[in-house]
């Protein structure tokens, strides 16, 4: 069952000796000095190589770590008082009864929720949380780490992961030549998420409780490969794969952040975090914004490949329960608020596929709840043909299915 979410220490030697056990020696090792003389000023010196890794990928990539301010016009109101005797005896009524009551007066713009991002190119594209700009009626505003601010535009949302991509325009000033030009923006350098390993150690940088700007957060990877159920406000319910577990503390309003390997690197984008637990966060891995950003650079929107059915995986449980002929794959049904077992119209729907059909593979790939049908579907594109082997009434039958397009 996928985790239901909502939305290290490092030292150095601080004196004395450390002793070594060496070839059937012991070997002392001097302390590195932790302050330097510099014009009879002391100057800290990182006591070790990982702490200066730390430091050089923040000093990096906070120039890159934007603050995201939502506003929206929300009503003033105000409170009034009545007399309801006046109705029936007007202003000369013998009752001085006062019934308070409340009316809109206009609307102001109001800061009503924050979260973070970071600048994945010199033009001003912006990577976020979606939950974090899910209203449609809000207004954005980008605040850079230097303190300038730029109005942001929605391009699009992710329609499975919790991902959106915005834009905000770069500023023109004059070059030597008296001509204008576009400032470009300092941009994060984006790593591989497929090369992780657990133990590994990350720093997280975000807008903290919206109000902490570029605050930085030092852990390691605890898992990957989770699957988490995701939700938080405007009705906001996601069930998100392969995403990875940090213990770097990630708190509301770090949303959207990026989260960093060693070498300054963005290797993921913290989405959620676990409530009532300690430290258990979690983050989509960079390889899938990669593929949104490239999908909007160049067409505008996000897209992905559709099947068309609502499915439960099948565990041995559910197949226990339901008694079912195999332990694995994914059986065709309605789904949980009510949508269609196959989608009228759909790929699956044009190639035959009914409710009760049980997928066994996709591909020539077996479904199981760690190989989901999701996960193997993603690794195509609309309009590619697969084959689809189902078991329907204890007969095996191949199928041929054009995938559809799915997008927000």
């Amino acid at each position: 069952m996928p985790a239901v979410v909502c939305i290290s220490v490092v030292s150095g030697l601080a004196g004395g000796f450390v002793f070594e056990y060496l070839k059937g020696n012991f070997v002392s090792i001097a302390p590195q000095e932790s302050a330097v003389q510099k014009d009879g000023v002391q100057k800290y010196v990182p006591q070790t190589t990982q702490e200066q890794k730390i430091i050089d990928a923040v000093k990096l990539v906070s120039p890159s770590v934007v603050s995201i301010i939502i506003t929206k016009d929300v009503p003033i109101v105000e409170q009034f008082f009545t007399n309801p005797f006046e109705e029936f005896f007007g202003q000369g009524s013998p009752f001085r009864f006062q019934v308070p009551q409340f009316r809109q007066k206009g609307t102001e713009k109001k800061e009503v929720g924050g979260g973070s991002g970071f600048i994945v190119s010199a033009d001003g594209y912006v990577v976020t949380n979606k939950h974090v700009v899910l209203d449609e009626e809000a207004d954005y505003t980008v605040f850079t780490n230097n303190g300038k601010s730029y109005s942001a535009k929605v391009l699009a949302k992710d329609p499975l992961q919790d991902l959106a991509i915005l834009k905000i325009d770069q500023e023109q000033i004059v070059d030597l030549t008296g001509a204008f030009t576009a400032k470009p923006f300092m941009s994060v350098r984006l790593g591989d998420a497929d090369t992780l390993q657990i133990g590994q150690s990350v720093i997280a940088i975000g807008n903290a409780l919206g109000e902490f700007r570029n605050t930085v957060s030092v852990g390691v990877i605890s898992g990957l490969g989770r699957t988490i159920t995701a939700s938080g406000g405007s009705n906001f319910v996601e069930t998100i794969e392969d995403v990875i577990q940090t213990d770097a503390a990630i708190n509301k309003g770090n949303s959207g952040g990026p989260l960093l390997n060693l070498a300054g690197e963005v290797i993921g984008i913290n989405t959620a975090t676990v409530q009532g637990a300690e430290n258990i966060g979690f983050a989509v891995p960079i390889n899938k914004v990669k593929r949104d950003i490239e999908q909007v650079k160049a067409g505008g929107k996000i897209t992905y490949p559709l099947l068309g059915v609502s499915y439960v995986l099948i565990t041995d449980s559910i197949a226990k329960d339901k008694n079912l002929p195999v332990t694995y794959g994914a059986l065709v049904q309605k789904g949980d608020s009510g949508a269609a077992p196959v989608v009228p119209g759909s790929g699956a729907d044009k190639a035959g596929m009914r409710e009760g059909d049980i997928i066994l593979e996709f591909n020539g790939e077996r479904v199981t709840p760690d190989n989901s049908l999701a996960k193997l579907i993603q690794k195509y594109s609309p309009k590619d043909t697969v084959v689809v082997k189902i078991l329907r009434g204890g007969a095996e039958k191949i199928l041929q299915v054009t995938l559809g397009e799915r997008s927000e």
